[in-house]
């Protein structure tokens, strides 16, 4: 943690060690930014995903590699955090999490941070509700397939995304229950719909997108900034 404290300082450095944060979902955004915030120096964290690496993953997500295929993105991502920090204490869900499994997570987590990285829908909608009614704080990453330009990419509140279809319709399930203020990373560049396919193979989504090695990660890694300039104060 040497350069961390040349950058923050003792104080801030043993702030990010006392604290305990949730990710869920570990793809393409969700793993690298597990990863930086475990780099960071967080404590505490829990990590939950229950997909199995596929090698049409690994262009773009930090678990998948060759030796790495059909293994739980959950367990590899535990092995990876645990190499970088063999302090840190671990807690690794490998389930698809919904209904009152979340609540039941979120609540008796204590989490001091919370990062959504779902991208299903009615998990997404209800991970958010279920933090902002548990008073957790949290960020939520919206659309990074089929973008390119990293310049776009912005933090705001979901209130404020635009251009987005994802943060369209999280926005649409969340002004029901009168939820706008809750913090997002989007890019409200277009889409090429032609890079879209909609296929069954894509259960429990409707749609494969075009992605690229570097836009979720820029998404990951944004939303990893968010948690720990929060956490720091």
């Amino acid at each position: 943690m040497s350069r961390t404290q040349l950058l923050l300082g003792d104080e801030k450095v043993e702030k990010l060690q006392s604290k305990n944060v949730l990710v869920v979902g570990l793809g393409g955004v969700g793993g690298i930014c597990a990863e930086m915030i475990a780099r960071a120096g967080i404590g505490k964290m829990t990590i939950v995903d229950a997909d199995v690496v596929d090698l049409s993953n690994a262009n773009r997500q930090i678990p998948a590699l060759h030796s790495t295929e059909k293994r739980l993105k959950a367990e590899v991502m535990a092995e990876r955090i645990r190499d970088i920090n063999p302090a840190i204490e671990l807690t690794v869900i490998p389930e698809f999490i919904e209904g009152e499994r979340t609540r039941e997570i979120v609540q008796n987590g204590h989490f001091d941070y919370a990062v959504d990285c779902i991208d299903t829908l009615s998990a997404k909608v209800n991970f958010i509700k279920i933090c902002i009614e548990l008073k957790v704080p949290m960020v939520s990453s919206l659309g990074a397939g089929g973008k390119m330009d990293p310049s776009q990419v912005k933090t705001s509140f979901l209130s404020e995304t635009h251009s987005c279809k994802l943060a369209r319709y999280v926005r649409k399930h969340l002004n029901k229950v009168d939820i706008s203020n809750v913090k997002a990373v989007f890019s409200p560049e277009d889409i090429d719909e032609d890079r879209v396919i909609v296929t069954e193979k894509a259960l429990p989504k409707k749609s494969i997108i075009g992605t690229i090695s570097y836009m979720p990660a820029i998404f990951g890694c944004t939303c990893a900034s968010v948690v720990i300039r929060d956490l720091m104060g």
